[in-house]
């Protein structure tokens, strides 16, 4: 394969998943990882550090739209922040000395549990009443509908804060933005509407991968032929992604990711479990 149709390609792939990971608020990274090692065969921790690139691309690209729309929860994302920035330099670390073939066990794991996540009942209702800390840190807020604002308060504030450490350590380790960590910590455990979580979630992946990508840049495992065309691709599929969230129903595109996302999960871990990474 030349260099011109290794780059094409992977432009192409990129795109496809910075549009898919904008969609489904799961990130770039569950589709570039996947397409640059069992395609092109990639080392895989080369493959994470350009999918580490692709996050912060995504959430750049994702983001400034729906800040602009007045949907992401900016206050609550930052406080996360705190826990998601913590958890990925320790995952980072963390994966340096990992076997490669675990890495692509628990990838593949990972996913699976992010293509569940997908297909749960989504909780749209806002609650009438939130915890005592939500008010002391100013995190309950609204968001714009067609059927005008609707305010929302937030509960369990410390279980949403550990389930983001958990997910910050998953994106230093494995590459991707733990998107479906972050969307169950604000949907599920801090009732989060829906489309406040899967936006603020975007908006704090470019943080968490940031602080990821310094730990494997140290280590020379970001290779600028890989991440400069993964950049441009994924960055271009977000900001398309961003326009088409506000305009179509998802839901289809979900099940149809669910389902490939769960067959590119199994031949992961069938892989790992062979050494074959």
């Amino acid at each position: 394969m030349t260099i011109l149709t290794f780059t094409l390609i992977l432009l192409l792939g990129a795109y496809l998943a910075g549009l898919a990971g904008s969609l489904t608020g799961l990130g770039g990274g569950v589709v570039i990882i996947p397409l640059l090692t069992l395609f092109f065969h990639v080392d895989i921790r080369y493959a994470i550090g350009a999918a580490l690139i692709a996050s912060i691309a995504t959430s750049s690209g994702s983001a400034s739209a729906y800040v602009k729309e007045g949907i992401t929860n900016i206050r609550l994302g930052m406080f996360l922040e705190i826990a998601t920035t913590a958890g990925a330099v320790l995952g980072a670390i963390l994966a340096i000395y990992t076997p490669v073939n675990i890495v692509a066990i628990l990838f593949g794991a990972t996913l699976i549990f992010s293509a569940a996540m997908t297909m749960r009942k989504k909780h749209e209702g806002a609650l009438a009443e939130g915890s005592q800390l939500s008010y002391l840190l100013k995190l309950n807020s609204s968001y714009p509908t067609k059927d005008g604002i609707i305010d929302y308060k937030l509960k369990n504030i410390g279980g949403g804060f550990s389930i983001m450490t958990l997910a910050g350590i998953l994106s230093g380790l494995l590459g991707i933005g733990s998107g479906a960590l972050k969307v169950l910590a604000m949907d599920s455990a801090m009732r989060v509407p829906f489309r406040v979580s899967t936006t603020t979630s975007n908006f704090m992946v470019g943080v968490t991968a940031a602080a990821s990508a310094v730990v494997y840049l140290q280590r020379g495992y970001i290779d600028p032929g890989i991440a400069f065309p993964v950049i441009i691709g994924v960055l271009a599929g977000a900001f398309t992604g961003s326009k088409l969230l506000m305009k179509i129903d998802v839901k289809w595109l979900k099940v149809i990711f669910s389902f490939a996302i769960t067959a590119i999960a199994l031949n992961m871990i069938y892989n790992g479990f062979n050494h074959k990474f």
